[in-house]
């Protein structure tokens, strides 16, 4: 047990450290580690000799300790566990322990590449029957290869960064603001250690090179997206913003009660990606102005982290320090556990109450915010605002 107040049954207790970047008053971002409603602030510890870890936490974010690897990131966490549970450390750790209250977050990594997966039946099913109405909901290659795109890095933002309304062409001859605001629900998975290039990194090597796990709101323009993704897919309708967590938990924190088996594959998949079956078991809630509206649940994805790590790899592109990969929207079989508010409202076609109000997607001043669960430990929450489109 950890002397902390307050960390017992918060979700943020001794077992599961997240990293982050926060900034407290003096200006100077500084890598830190939640406990409570606390930061540890691990620059300051590695700065008084507390912790060894070759001066990456005393870098300005995590891209340098992400960089080290499982042996360098398992000993730092073993030391931060004894720092913040032995009472002979007290003395010299509670002075750095910073009230959340008093600090902001900052993006705690540079994304260096970003790459979204389409990874849910139940949201490609009902996305393929409300575009493809009388057609097999599924196209003939989702179940054979978990179908990505590469994003944005450069709009991946932390959570409570305002969004501003995109602009773009709806139509032929139309061009302004979107008009069919959308939220995707996602889990993403921060990569820590690189590989070499031309080398596939395969399945069973998920945790040599996975540093942690992080919520994720990929907004989404749907109409812009209409116009523009025949034939190659998402672009403008998705680069303008992609929201995350502000603490990423690392996968030495999801012990094996925090997975489950993943859904049966039929027909079988090729051999680089026949996996273990193991499901992340998170619980995801979607709050709409403060309104729960939806709670997908993470386990029923068709396609594993482990494997889109393999997929994305098997060509021989290498990973880097820093990539991000998301899982896609995560929806679960009925309507009230569906990541996005296309499913949601069916199209637009049949609004839902918030606050009293029928709604179908987003206007100006609307905030959304995501949170998860797993067993005892709560993920960095994602909020976002939506502010009118510039110009």
């Amino acid at each position: 047990m950890t002397w902390v107040s307050g960390a017992a049954g918060s979700g943020y207790d001794i077992g599961h450290l997240p990293y982050g970047v926060i900034v407290p008053s003096d200006g100077r971002p500084r890598c830190a580690v939640r406990i409570a409603d606390v930061a540890f602030d691990l620059d300051a510890a590695e700065a008084a000799g507390l912790i060894l870890a070759a001066d990456s936490l005393r870098a300005p974010n995590l891209d340098v300790f992400l960089g080290l690897g499982p042996a360098h990131w398992s000993a730092v966490r073993e030391r931060i566990t004894e720092l913040l549970t032995d009472p002979a450390h007290r003395a010299a750790v509670e002075p750095l322990l910073i009230p959340l209250a008093s600090v902001t977050n900052v993006l705690a990594w540079s994304v260096a590449d970003y790459v979204d997966f389409y990874s849910s039946e139940h949201h490609a099913s009902n996305v393929g029957q409300m575009f493809r109405p009388g057609q097999p909901p599924l196209l003939p290659n989702w179940k054979h290869v978990p179908i990505g795109y590469h994003g944005r890095a450069g709009t991946v933002v932390v959570s409570g960064t305002p969004v501003v309304r995109p602009s773009g062409q709806l139509g032929e001859g139309v061009f302004g603001p979107c008009r069919r605001l959308d939220i995707e629900a996602e889990v993403g998975f921060v990569v820590g250690a690189g590989s070499t290039m031309g080398e596939p990194v395969p399945w069973q090597r998920f945790g040599d090179h996975v540093f942690g796990v992080v919520l994720v709101n990929d907004w989404s323009a749907r109409d812009i997206q209409a116009w523009e993704y025949q034939p190659l897919g998402p672009f403008l309708a998705k680069s303008f913003a992609t929201s995350v967590s502000a603490w990423i938990t690392p996968l030495a924190a999801l012990g094996p009660d925090a997975w489950t088996d993943a859904p049966a594959q039929e027909p079988a998949v090729q051999a680089y990606l026949a996996d273990d079956r193991r499901a992340l078991d998170l619980a995801i809630t979607v709050e709409w102005n403060d309104t729960v509206v939806a709670a997908p649940p993470f386990r029923s994805m068709y396609w594993t982290p482990a494997q889109q790590l393999a997929h994305l790899t098997v060509n021989g592109a290498s990973l880097r320090t820093g990539d991000l990969f998301a899982s896609g929207t995560v929806s679960g079989p009925e309507r009230g556990q569906v990541g996005s508010f296309l499913e949601l409202t069916w199209g637009g076609r049949e609004p839902v109450m918030v606050k009293g109000e029928e709604r179908t997607f987003l206007v100006d001043g609307d905030t959304v915010v995501l949170r998860a669960r797993v067993g005892d430990i709560e993920l960095g929450a994602v909020a976002g605002t939506v502010f009118p489109a510039q110009g």
